[in-house]
């Protein structure tokens, strides 16, 4: 199935007008289960939008800012604590998927691996038929080695992408153009979605990103 083929049968599913103008909402949101491997929750139909990113990067922050919700991904006191991938029910029509983060600078080399190994086996060896992946990276400090391995597997096997820079709060406003094309140079992305977990800035263009395609 191609990578347009994917998308289009991806939105029919969860039923998402592609009109101008529609503004998707999440009106409803929670935790389902956290699985470490096989589960009938993979099979069950519905799209998958996986978040991915490293430790630290603020992804349960992004996901809860789509969300509306202060603890609907709860952070670990830890970065890279959380060793399995959550399922959140999201407008009782798609799961919102919390990948483990990696890269934690501290953890150890076995759980480093066994991390990575979980990870890739859900992007490319699970049951799951339709996903969309949203890769989470620091605006401040760009892809890392792992980041740019993943993108290009997923390039490879032609899934759909969302790249997404956090963190751009931290950032100067005149900074801004200057760091994103250097993001795009290091990404091979020209579309990069530029985010502010703390302040919301793009939100409404990920989730139109993430349900309408655009």
């Amino acid at each position: 199935m191609t990578k347009k083929s994917l998308s289009k049968r991806f939105f029919s599913i969860i039923g998402c007008r592609q009109k101008e103008g529609f503004k998707m909402e999440i009106k409803t949101s929670k935790f389902v289960k956290g699985i470490i491997g096989t589960d009938k929750i993979l099979e069950d139909g519905k799209p998958q939008i996986v978040f991915i990113g490293r430790s630290n990067v603020g992804k349960s922050s992004v996901i809860n800012s789509l969300a509306k919700r202060n603890n609907l991904v709860k952070s670990g006191s830890r970065p890279g604590k959380t060793q399995q991938i959550n399922f959140f029910l999201i407008n009782e029509k798609v799961y919102f998927v919390d990948l483990p983060g990696y890269g934690f600078i501290t953890a150890s080399l076995e759980r480093k691996e066994k991390i990575r190994k979980m990870i890739l086996w859900y992007l490319f060896y699970s049951e799951v038929k339709f996903k969309k992946v949203v890769l989470i990276i620091d605006a401040l400090t760009g892809p890392s080695e792992f980041d740019k391995e993943i993108l290009g597997l997923l390039n490879k096997n032609e899934y759909p992408i969302i790249l997404v820079a956090n963190k751009i709060d931290k950032l100067k406003k005149n900074k801004l153009t200057g760091r994103l094309k250097v993001l795009q140079e290091e990404t091979g992305h020209n579309e990069i979605i530029l985010y502010s977990a703390k302040t919301k800035k793009g939100r409404d263009e990920l989730l139109a990103k993430i349900f309408i395609g655009r």
